[in-house]
C-alpha cells in the first residue's frame, strides 16, 4: 500500500519529483518496464520516468531489501542495453527509520565491477523542502520533523489551499495514507479531511483492493471448510497453497471441490491450477 501510494506520487507529481532529485524541473514521462523487459514479479514496484537525455528510476522502501543492490545493477545494464545514450538516476527512497545499514549501501560490488546508485533515508531529510511541493506534502511527515502531529495539521493546511479538487484530493488521501507509517489513525482523520480523500483515485484503489481481499477471505474459508467436509482435514502444505489462490481461482476451486473424494484430487488440482 505505501510503496503504490508513493509510485503514484511520482508518477502523478513527476516534476515536483524532478526538481527535488535532479534539481530541476525536467518535463519527465512514464516509462513502462515492459520496456526494459523486467520480470513482472518486479515490475509492479518499479518506477520508470523519462525525458529526452535521462532517466529518472526510483524505488520506495518501507524495509531494507538485501537484494536491491544487484537489482539497481540489473536494471541499469537493462537500461543501457534499451537506451545507450541516456543517463540513469538511480534513487531508492527508505521510508521508515530502521537500523539495518542495508540503508546505507550505495553500491553492488562484485570482484571486477561496481555499480553505484543513491539513497534518500527519508527521516534524515529537511521538513520544509517537502512542504513546498503538491507532490511532495505526502512524505513530509516521514522527514526529520520533530513533531509529526504538527507536521501533519501544516500538511492539512498547505492541501486545503490547493484549488484543483483532483490534485487536492489526491495529495490529501496520499498523505493520510503514509502518514500511518508514523501516526495514530484516528488522528490522521481528525487532521485530513475524509470527505475530500474520498475523492482521490489512489483512495478507491485501495478501497477497491480492501474489498476484494475480502471478498477473497471469505471465499477462501468457505471451500476450506468445504473440504474439510468432503475429504478431510486440509494438511498445513495444502491450507498454504489454497491461501495463495487470488479470487478467481479461489471460485474455481469451489466448484470443482465438489468432484472431489480424497486428498490425492486437491493436489492434483492445485498442481494444474499454479
Amino acid at each position: 500500500m505505501y510503496d503504490n501510494t508513493c509510485k503514484f506520487l511520482a508518477e502523478t507529481f513527476s516534476s515536483d519529483f524532478a526538481s527535488w532529485l535532479l534539481g530541476q524541473p525536467v518535463v519527465l514521462t512514464q516509462l513502462s518496464p515492459s520496456e526494459l523487459a523486467v520480470e513482472p514479479i518486479r515490475a509492479d514496484a518499479l518506477i520508470l520516468l523519462e525525458s529526452e537525455g535521462i532517466i529518472l528510476h526510483l524505488e520506495f522502501q518501507t524495509e531494507a531489501d538485501p537484494t536491491m543492490a544487484f537489482r539497481m545493477l540489473d536494471y541499469r545494464t537493462r537500461a543501457f542495453r534499451r537506451f545507450p545514450n541516456k543517463q540513469m538516476k538511480q534513487v531508492v527512497i527508505y521510508l521508515s527509520p530502521t537500523t539495518s545499514e542495508l540503508v546505507y549501501q550505495t553500491a553492488f560490488e562484485i570482484l571486477g565491477t561496481r555499480h553505484e546508485f543513491e539513497v534518500v533515508r527519508l527521516w534524515e531529510q529537511p521538513t520544509q523542502s517537502f512542504l513546498n511541493s503538491p507532490g511532495l506534502l505526502p512524505l513530509a511527515v516521514l522527514t526529520q520533523t520533530q513533531d509529526k502531529a504538527q507536521t501533519l495539521r501544516q500538511v492539512a493546511a498547505k492541501a486545503e489551499a490547493i484549488e484543483d479538487e483532483r490534485v487536492q484530493s489526491n495529495v490529501t488521501a496520499s498523505a493520510a495514507i503514509l502518514a500511518g507509517l508514523s501516526l495514530d489513525r484516528d488522528f490522521i482523520y481528525r487532521v485530513l479531511r475524509q470527505d475530500v480523500m474520498q475523492q482521490s483515485v489512489i483512495y478507491q484503489d485501495i478501497k477497491g483492493e480492501g474489498r476484494e481481499e475480502g471478498r477473497t477471505a471469505g471465499e477462501r474459508s468457505l471451500v476450506l471448510r468445504l473440504l474439510n467436509r468432503r475429504i478431510g482435514e486440509v494438511s498445513p502444505e495444502l491450507r498454504s497453497q489454497i491461501e495463495g489462490l487470488d479470487l478467481e481461482q479461489t471460485e474455481e476451486l469451489g466448484e470443482a471441490l465438489l468432484d472431489f473424494t480424497e486428498q490425492g484430487d486437491l493436489v492434483g488440482w492445485l498442481k494444474a491450477n499454479q
